[in-house]
């Protein structure tokens, strides 16, 4: 029964959001301020429901909980039990979003009884002088932190980076950011809705009230370890597949294909999501189950699937995420 799964969008309609989503996935008629597209969630409320194949209507909740280690393979469910242990989107910001940090395990499970927040970017596409946030510029400490907060001048000690499509950021929990506006990328995080806010520029509501800030929470969240570079550097190349990030969350390589490619499956012993970044390839499975997939569109192939071969038209991109 369990074949390539491709989700219903959960579109999330935002004050920032952009114009990019809708067009980039193809959902006509085109909607405004749409900031983010939950691609593939276990989030409390909003569970991913299924799209094409038998099992359309079914949410990913209740395929755990029918198919277990076959959708997910048995080395997940050891690691995260019955939750799906990752959260994929598209985010599209008209404005600059709030500087955040998320906590780690440790913390968001003493305080939150959630899992923490790793996660990585991706950028899709980007307005001319777009920017983003990722790390430290300068050595500070949690003293320095509250006080730059309270004077406005948190920003000062932010390491900004202008990007373009392709570019890559990985983002351990504890590391501060914030995605600039005319950004729009693909997300791939733990499960967790928790963020502190550090800063948001001050801005008002129509009320003039300002958004909460987690300013202590933050402060024993954030890791204050400077580093000279927080960009991803990677060389592409086609037909094989290139190393984005590694770690104990997940595992995320770039595709970028012009002839077929199989993927051999058989060892992860894991789920893999297949996040379509450009052009379009046929998938075929070992079983035979085959599912053209588009770009903005994401699939999951479950952890019981030995090999995946792509049919790829000549500029399909890929993103290949798995635990492990």
């Amino acid at each position: 029964m369990l074949y390539p799964f491709i989700f219903e969008p959960i579109l999330k309609k935002v004050i920032w959001g952009g114009a990019d989503i809708c067009p980039f996935k193809g959902i006509t008629p085109v909607q405004e301020g749409i900031g983010e597209s939950w691609e593939l969630s276990h989030v409390e409320d909003n569970y991913s429901v299924v799209a094409n194949g038998e099992l359309a209507g079914k949410s990913l909740d209740e395929l755990i909980r029918v198919y277990g280690s076959r959708l997910l393979g048995k080395k997940v469910m050891e690691q995260f039990g019955t939750t799906f242990p990752l959260l994929i989107k598209f985010i599209d910001a008209r404005d600059d979003l709030s500087i955040q940090v998320h906590p780690d395990d440790e913390l968001a499970r003493k305080r939150h009884d959630s899992f923490g927040k790793t996660e990585m970017w991706y950028v899709i596409k980007a307005a001319e002088g777009a920017s983003l946030y990722s790390g430290f510029s300068k050595q500070i400490d949690a003293t320095d932190y509250v006080k730059r907060v309270q004077e406005n001048t948190i920003t000062d000690v932010l390491q900004r980076y202008e990007v373009r499509p392709g570019d890559v950021f990985f983002l351990p929990a504890g590391r501060v950011h914030a995605i600039g506006a005319g950004c729009f990328i693909a997300e791939i995080q733990q499960t967790s809705n928790i963020t502190y806010r550090i800063y948001d520029y001050n801005r008002k509501d129509v009320h003039g009230n300002g958004r909460e800030l987690h300013t202590d929470l933050a402060k024993d969240a954030i890791d204050y370890r400077l580093q000279a570079d927080y960009r991803t550097h990677y060389k592409a190349h086609a037909n094989e597949a290139v190393s984005l990030a590694t770690c104990k969350y997940f595992t995320t390589n770039l595709l970028e294909m012009n002839a077929p490619l199989v993927r051999e499956l058989t060892a992860i012993d894991s789920f893999v999501v297949y996040i379509c970044m450009g052009g379009q390839a046929m998938l075929r499975d070992n079983e035979g189950h085959e599912l053209l997939v588009r770009q903005g569109q994401t699939v999951l192939i479950p952890a019981n699937a030995s090999e995946v071969t792509f049919t790829p038209s000549p500029d399909a991109k890929f993103m290949e995420t798995f635990i492990g």
